[in-house]
């Protein structure tokens, strides 16, 4: 019998999915078959299986943590806000469509039994599976149509751990606050609670747990201390904070202009983690400067995230930095701004907009969505900071509804040689005739650590720096490191084996539907 746990938070970005992950490891440590599954994520940070299927990212880094292969299964509802009030729709990995808040919300009762399905032919093959829900469950606007938190409880028969954030503040309130909205049987879903990103004496909180204790009825399992390790984040949301703020001191300074509507800003990990950089994310308000390297990243609506920069003078700083010799890269949706044209009217309903014109080509968008892995061989240039990248093998996914044309200024910046894991000959990306602005439609090109250190290098000797000397810090093997520190950590700061005891319990508030 598949043994199973949710977690479900008290509001979003409480930590819910580093501790999936933490709880995928420590149970592959154990011995068991684990995978980790969410019915319904919202999310611009995603991925490609190599059955050309997307998922949400969180989901692909807890599998990493279980030690399996990302399986669509995992994720089988993804939501790419695309504005506001207006997400692509990807049901198991392909797009289906475009759709406002409220017709989705009409739509989720068809779902359902999908949603279910797909668990119970996910959970066939594992011997336990970690859910994790969205938002929060006391959401009691959407509890009627509910497929992602009790409602997935309920059709999985889970017992469910609520997670709250401390570091937010009014933590005790916020446990308790979500209980007291829950429905009887909801409630008795709830067999415990970790409390996360704590700082300080734990001691200080024992009078506030056995307070909430008391007052819930729900022993909490648990006081995770903040987690320093580098990890995935689900979305955006988290660039709101410093997170990603490094160390000043550092050699390198690269810069990523922080879309509304980045995607896949997981791209530049790989680069945050290494020693001589400074990573930072610029947004309205704050100076460009003149970094070290440009980053224009991925995005869900290019044009409108054109006007974004147009309208709030990004664009002239972008074109100031270019003017002052700063190298530039852009990634996706990036790469299509620096043309000089994105006729669009499928993602943002505008028809056309004048790009950057960095590079000399123009992107065309059409219903068919790329979605697949891919190998490639970088082409460079003769001269320039990107002509390091000349005959090194890449590997990453490509995500976009856009073709582009390139014009007689650029040359294509890589071939791919593979696509989905058979033989293929395409050209991809563009690179300008002095070799400072480039783009590319692969994501996790800089996850390669032999093209990352290259490309750092020449960024070093540009600045009258020596090369650093040392190889790149792989983000596959960093990565790995993280999860082995996460579960100790969570061995020492949570009852596991109470965790264990908890899903081997008969579950006595209701059968799965």
């Amino acid at each position: 019998m598949t043994l199973s746990i949710m977690l479900q938070g008290t509001a979003s970005d409480v930590g819910k999915s580093v501790l999936v992950a933490g709880l995928c490891r420590i149970f592959a440590q154990d011995g068991h078959r684990t995978a980790p599954f969410k019915a319904q994520n919202m999310a611009l940070n995603s991925w490609i299986t190599r059955t050309g299927a997307e998922m949400g990212r969180a989901q692909v880094f807890q599998a990493e943590a279980a030690g399996i292969e990302p399986d669509v299964r995992m994720n089988p509802v993804l939501l790419k806000p695309t504005s506001d009030s207006k997400a692509q729709i990807i049901v198991m990995g392909e797009a289906l469509c475009h759709m406002d808040a409220m017709d989705y919300h009409q739509y989720k009762p068809q779902l359902r039994e999908r949603v279910g399905e797909v668990y119970r032919s996910l959970a066939a093959e594992y011997d336990i599976i970690v859910l994790e829900g969205a938002g929060s469950p006391a959401e009691i606007n959407l509890r009627d149509r509910d497929i992602v938190n009790m409602g997935m409880a309920q059709q999985a028969n889970a017992p469910v751990l609520l997670v709250a954030d401390i570091d937010k503040g009014g933590v005790f309130a916020a446990i308790y606050g979500t209980l007291a909205l829950l429905r009887p049987e909801e409630k008795r879903r709830v067999k415990g609670v970790i409390i996360n990103k704590f700082r300080g004496d734990a001691a200080l909180l024992q009078p506030g747990i056995a307070q909430i204790e008391a007052l819930t009825g729900v022993p909490v399992v648990g006081v995770m201390p903040w987690f320093d390790e580098p990890l995935e984040d689900e979305d955006g949301v988290a660039l709101q904070g410093d997170k990603y703020r490094q160390d000043l001191g550092c050699d390198l300074d690269i810069a990523v202009v922080q879309l509304p509507h980045i995607a896949n800003f997981s791209d530049f990990n790989a680069l945050a983690i290494q020693p001589d950089v400074r990573l930072r994310y610029v947004k309205r308000g704050m100076r460009l400067g003149v970094p070290d390297l440009l980053i224009i990243p991925g995005s869900k609506n290019t044009v409108g995230d054109l006007h974004y920069l147009r309208e709030n003078g990004i664009e002239a700083e972008i074109r100031r930095a270019h003017e002052q010799g700063v190298p530039i890269m852009g990634i996706c949706g990036g790469f299509q701004m620096l043309g000089r044209r994105v006729t669009d009217g499928i993602e943002s309903g505008m028809a056309d907009i004048a790009g950057l014109a960095l590079l000399d080509c123009e992107t065309h968008f059409e219903p068919r969505k790329i979605t697949t892995q891919v190998e490639a061989e970088l082409l460079g240039q003769a001269s320039g900071i990107f002509a390091v990248g000349a005959g090194l093998g890449v590997s990453g996914y490509e995500i976009h509804m856009g073709q582009t044309t390139l014009g007689e200024g650029v040359r294509p910046f890589a071939r791919l040689t593979q696509q989905n894991g058979q033989p293929w000959q395409q050209d991809d990306g563009a690179i300008n005739e002095r070799g400072d602005v480039a783009g590319s439609y692969i994501h996790g090109l800089f996850d390669s650590p032999i093209f990352s250190r290259a490309l750092l290098d020449a960024l070093r000797h540009q600045r009258g720096l020596s090369a650093l000397g040392i190889p790149a810090i792989g983000w596959h093997e960093r990565k790995q490191h993280s999860f082995d520190a996460l579960a100790e950590q969570m061995r020492k700061h949570i009852d596991i084996a109470r965790i264990y005891g908890i899903m081997r319990e008969p579950q006595t508030v209701g059968e799965p539907v």
